[in-house]
């Protein structure tokens, strides 16, 4: 359970004003007075939390699920016995593997590779004004192999230029041996080195999700690190300490 630490600051609203807001202007007579309405009538459409009751949430603060009645403890492991299923068995489907639409050539050799970083959280718009996170991660980097860091005649923290078919951006060098050879691995946390203006739009053919994973790029040498212009570089520990 989570409980509200502060206020909204300002005019800031709680979600579930918004989302009434929202519901009533599209003519929904939605009228919850507190975040407990919505949860009962969740538990009540949901068989594998029907037996946890608020009470419950806000006396024992966490209820294992699936628990289908009230009462019961809740249970560790899911499917222990059966799958939801008309059989009791799960179905499993052999998926074909589907080549990325864009791959390495000889213009553009690598491979970008995208993802999270431990310290920030997607954006970092709140984990980069974070002093003790922003210290630990202050600057764009890009995690290379050390061998192909060594070929392109660089070292661990020199600046490199990513390029693909779509942009390019400059970013600190960081030898990483987990990163495969041939591959690049960048946060997409950084605004000052906005990774996924690289990255391609192609959709999936089935799930129609993007192919921000994989797409062919060229690494050289050099280039400028754009300015930090509103957090991020430190700026949030040196803030603290005044």
């Amino acid at each position: 359970l989570g409980r509200q630490a502060i206020d909204p600051p300002g005019q800031a609203k709680p979600d579930l004003w918004i989302i009434q807001q929202l519901a009533q202007q599209l003519g929904l007579d939605w009228n919850y007075g507190h975040v407990s309405e919505v949860f009962d009538e969740m538990r009540h459409s949901m068989p594998s939390i029907a037996g946890i009751t608020w009470d419950r949430m806000e006396r024992d603060n966490a209820v294992t699920y699936p628990c289908m009645k009230e009462g019961d403890a809740g249970e560790p492991v899911v499917f222990v016995e059966a799958f939801p299923t008309e059989s009791g068995r799960a179905r499993f489907v052999p998926a074909d593997i589907i080549p990325a639409a864009e791959r390495p050539d000889t213009e553009y050799p690598m491979v970008l590779i995208t993802g999270r970083q431990l310290e920030h959280w997607h954006t970092g718009s709140m984990t980069r004004r974070a002093a003790v996170l922003d210290a630990l991660e202050p600057d764009p980097v890009a995690l290379v192999h050390p061998l192909d860091l060594a070929g392109l005649g660089g070292k661990p923290g020199d600046v490199i230029t990513i390029a693909s078919r779509r942009g390019e951006v400059a970013l600190y060098a960081r030898a990483d041996e987990g990163t495969p050879r041939g591959a690049v691995f960048v946060p997409f946390c950084y605004y000052e080195a906005a990774i996924n203006r690289l990255t391609n739009a192609a959709l999936d053919p089935f799930a129609k999700i993007p192919e921000f994973k994989y797409c062919a790029i060229q690494v050289t040498l050099g280039g400028e690190v754009a300015e930090q212009s509103s957090y991020g570089g430190g700026q949030a520990m040196l803030n603290a300490s005044h």
